[in-house]
């Protein structure tokens, strides 16, 4: 674990001879070793994963956000054996040049259906369940449940068809993300502080007449401009848009003395950020600065309890019921009150709400890091505060990653 002080570093993104910084062969041997001993603990054989989180976790390959909802690459791991790559044609050429770590006749052609675009009749799905059989008897783990994230529905039936017993590998797999190594935590704090900097733009722009497509675009300028490899979405949400919110953007006008808040999901090296802030434009009213005073309040009970140890139901309590803050019940306010945990995926473990962490509590743990964020509805009956706090559990407590200002409601702008 890192032991700088209180303040996790965000090193260059270019590795040097001077100083110490992400060691990617130790990320990828960290990677793998996790997913194994999660393997070896469960009663599956194998791994066979299409989640593209998943497969850059135990491959350490990647092909760029156009992958992520086609189902095209997948990657097998067996107990006994090193992880199978199949990939996007010549991608699978490349990682044979460029990813030595895989082993030699790991990375091949795939391809299944597209989504559907190719049916099953083309025969793709019982060919690569052939070829899939091959390597779990060839590897010595053909008796065993065989674990699947996330696949076409296809898949799924050509590997009941052909025998094969099925299992949940997403379980498996976020067991094996859950604790976040030094270099994982080096990247989720390079990716943080990223968003410290596109938020100072986003302050400076913030004037009556801009549109909040137009912040989108220039945060997503500036966040592939910092090294980004993905801007998986930004909500841009301002005046009378705030309440409900409606986890977006539109091309609305910026207009005096508005309430705006805004949520950058981003990656760099994979690695995510889900990081609001809630500014106020020109000017701030009273009832606007009391909705971020008790937004603020709540995500403050909610870090001060955050140590190895503690429930997240715990946490889940400090923050208000939906009835209290205007909604019927737990369902419809899900994700306002909300924790989740950050990784190569925007939704990992922990998951904290009222919703679910009442009744299935999980302890937190040296390791983790995860997202706390609150919402707050105005009396003024349209505007709302939105923050948002990235945390890395210590041994002595928490360590908040994110560095934006956000003690007070920030005036962008004052006249």
């Amino acid at each position: 674990m890192l032991t700088n002080g209180q303040l996790t570093p965000a090193p260059g993104r270019t590795a040097v001879d001077f100083e110490q910084r992400v060691d990617f062969a130790r990320l990828r041997d960290y990677r793998l070793a996790r997913a194994r001993a999660a393997l070896d603990a469960s009663e599956l054989g194998a791994l066979l994963v299409f989640d593209t989180n998943n497969i850059r976790y135990l491959s350490s390959t990647v092909i760029g956000e156009w992958a992520r909802d086609k189902f095209t690459r997948y990657c097998l791991l067996t107990r006994t054996g090193e992880p199978h790559v199949w990939d996007f044609g010549s991608a699978a050429r490349h990682h044979e040049l460029y990813a030595p770590w895989l082993a030699p006749g790991h990375s091949r052609a795939g391809m299944l259906g597209l989504r559907g675009a190719i049916g099953a009749e083309a025969g793709l799905f019982n060919s690569a369940v052939h070829e899939i059989k091959d390597l779990l008897a060839a590897e010595g783990v053909a008796g065993m449940p065989l674990g699947v994230d996330v696949a076409e529905l296809p898949m799924v039936f050509e590997l009941a068809a052909q025998g094969v017993l099925l299992a949940d590998a997403q379980q498996v797999m976020l067991d094996a993300r859950q604790l976040k190594s030094e270099d994982e935590i080096l990247l989720l704090s390079s990716a943080a502080a990223m968003v410290d900097g596109v938020y100072q733009d986003i302050a400076e722009a913030l004037r009556p007449g801009i549109r909040e497509n137009e912040i989108v675009a220039l945060a997503n300028k500036r966040l592939y401009e910092m090294g980004s490899d993905d801007v998986e979405a930004i909500n841009a949400v301002s005046g009378e848009r705030c309440n409900p919110h409606p986890h977006n953007f539109s091309d609305r006008l910026i207009r005096p003395g508005d309430q705006a808040f805004f949520d950058v999901i981003q990656s760099f090296n994979g690695y995510r950020t889900c990081y609001y802030r809630t500014f106020a434009v020109g000017s701030a009213t009273p009832a606007q600065r009391d909705a971020y005073t008790r937004a603020r309040e709540w995500i403050d009970a909610a870090i001060e309890l955050v140590k190895p140890g503690v429930g997240t139901d715990r946490i889940a309590r400090v923050w208000p019921a939906a009835t209290e803050f205007g909604f019927a019940d737990e369902m419809a306010a899900f994700g306002l009150q909300f924790g989740h945990g950050l990784g190569l995926g925007l939704h990992e473990r922990p998951i904290i709400s009222r919703l679910n962490s009442l009744t299935h509590p999980v302890e937190i743990t040296e390791g983790m890091v995860f997202a706390l964020e609150t919402y707050c509805p105005a009396t003024d009956g349209y505007s709302a505060a939105r923050i948002e706090e990235e945390i890395l559990v210590t041994a002595d407590g928490p360590r908040v990653l994110t560095r934006f200002p956000a003690q007070e409601l920030f005036v962008a702008n004052p006249y």
